[in-house]
């Protein structure tokens, strides 16, 4: 293995405060606060994660709802700081996560663009470069400047799906089967991160669909209540999670 991998996860761990009760509003939730009467329960999402992935690599990442799958990536991402432990990448990031839910829906298309761009670290330069690019993929030219809370859910993905792929990316983290806009646009997003595929970027997938990773990826971990159960070959890694669905 290379000493130098694209992607480092040291004895990660996520922890959430869980409120034991409902408070309805935030003046309750300050007095109660100051009162030292906020109960809550630690929930841990991520127990003592470690792994690596090379360069090249595909790694799947399966699990059961609730496993952590989501979370993991948010925090490899960047999206969230770890309780615990420490992330390393090497690379230009693209992370395809909630795509568009960093919009600003009072703001144009235009201007998320470069919104959303600055929340992905690209440079308004970047941006600027690639526009045109961001703005044929997308299909939304004639809606580009309507706010972007007047689009459909379809058409933020859209954008969003555009924006984080406008980029060449080395790590490319994609969190479960895309479905972003109609059928047309499917296919065009989906032939889009193949070509990245084919470039030989890194590649973190979460799925539910073993079959895709065993197509896809050549490594795979699976989790189970925040901590890793099995790891190693993609193929091992899925009968292991197929044999889990079964019982």
């Amino acid at each position: 293995m290379s000493d130098n991998p694209a992607i480092r996860v040291s004895d990660v761990s996520m922890m959430f405060h869980m409120h034991k009760e409902k408070i309805d509003n935030l003046k309750e939730y300050v007095i109660r606060l100051a009162r030292r009467k906020v109960g809550y329960t630690e929930f841990w999402a991520l127990r003592d994660i470690s792994f690596t992935v090379q360069p090249g690599e595909r790694l799947g990442v399966l699990g059961f709802n609730g496993a952590g799958k989501s979370t993991l990536l948010k925090v490899i991402a960047g999206v969230m700081k770890p309780t615990q432990g420490t992330v390393e990448i090497h690379g230009v990031v693209a992370p395809l996560l909630e795509l568009g839910a960093g919009f600003d829906m009072n703001y144009s298309g235009r201007e998320n663009i470069f919104l959303y761009g600055a929340t992905m670290g690209y440079s308004r330069k970047y941006i600027q470069e690639r526009y045109e690019e961001i703005l044929e993929f997308s299909e939304l030219k004639d809606f580009i400047d309507a706010p972007v809370k007047n689009y459909s859910s379809g058409m933020r993905a859209r954008l969003g799906f555009s924006i984080a792929t406008a980029v060449e990316p080395e790590v490319l983290i994609v969190d479960e089967v895309l479905s972003v806009g109609d059928a047309k646009f499917r296919n065009k997003s989906e032939a889009k991160i193949q070509s990245m595929f084919d470039k030989g970027v890194t590649v973190l997938f979460v799925s539910h669909n073993t079959a895709q990773v065993r197509s896809l990826c050549n490594t795979a971990i699976l989790l189970d209540k925040g901590r890793i159960v099995a790891q190693g070959g993609a193929d091992e890694v899925c009968d292991v999670y197929d044999a889990m669905v079964r019982k």
